[in-house]
């Protein structure tokens, strides 16, 4: 897969899956901006990558800050082709009837509408650059309903709806849109669920284990590239098979 010149914005770059696309962006011959609040953190995964990367502290909350992430990207690289929307925040593990209105509405926030936000930030560009391609970082969630995930679910279904309204209206301007669906990856921000990698942990997953964040980069990095230029309004699972059913060994009760 090839990203040559081409040049990415990705939204919670600065560790877990976000770095591991970042990484996996330069690997593949692109160059990226990473956006964080993080700030320490993303300039050393930018120092790391070298002159293909940059940082920018980014709030996805923000229009002008996603405005000042999009003329940072250009004004660093020239154009813009691409946008990984990977920034979130996890569920709380509450049931529906107990999550407070308040918390469901900040998930939303900042998983769903700070989407919409960037992706409307980042269109002129792309549209100047003749085309693009966004990825939506979507969940299992989003494609089967889990429980005690109330408002992350319920953003993540909408990332999945929003990502195909935009593949439809952004078709005539050849910007793609994407989403994918990562089921249970160990990262900082599930690791405090207590989560572990081993093999055979997750036993209700076909593969019985949870995924590594740079398992997901070879998904991304191929719906950035020219080689997905006719896939657009999709969703892809990487997730072990979790969404597909729960594996023989979980059903059998072995």
């Amino acid at each position: 897969m090839d990203l040559q010149d081409k040049v990415v914005l990705v939204t919670g770059g600065a560790r877990g899956l976000g770095a591991a696309f970042a990484r996996g962006i330069v690997a593949a011959g692109g160059r990226v901006v990473i956006g964080d609040l993080l700030d320490d953190e993303g300039a050393a995964v930018a120092d790391e990558l070298g002159a293909a990367a940059r940082y920018v502290h980014l709030d996805v909350t923000s229009e002008e800050s996603w405005e000042a992430a999009v003329a940072a990207s250009v004004d660093a690289f020239g154009r813009l082709d691409g946008l990984v929307n990977n920034a979130g925040i996890s569920a709380t593990g509450q049931l529906t009837a107990d999550e407070p209105t308040d918390v469901f509405r900040r998930i939303i926030e900042i998983n769903l509408i700070a989407v919409h936000t960037g992706l409307r930030a980042v269109v002129p560009a792309m549209r100047t650059a003749g085309g693009g391609s966004i990825v939506n970082i979507s969940s299992a969630a989003g494609l089967m309903g889990m429980a005690m995930t109330s408002g992350y679910g319920a953003a993540k279904w909408g990332v999945r709806g929003l990502s195909k309204i935009a593949a439809v209206e952004l078709g005539r301007d050849r910007i793609r849109v994407n989403s994918v669906h990562p089921g249970m990856v160990l990262t900082p921000m599930t690791a405090p669920t207590g989560i572990v990698a081993d093999e055979g942990a997750f036993p209700n997953n076909p593969y019985q284990r949870v995924g590594r964040p740079e398992e997901l980069v070879g998904a991304v990095v191929h719906l950035l590239s020219d080689a997905a230029s006719y896939t657009t309004g999709a969703e892809l699972a990487v997730d072990g098979g979790w969404t597909a059913g729960p594996s023989v060994e979980y059903i059998a009760g072995r």
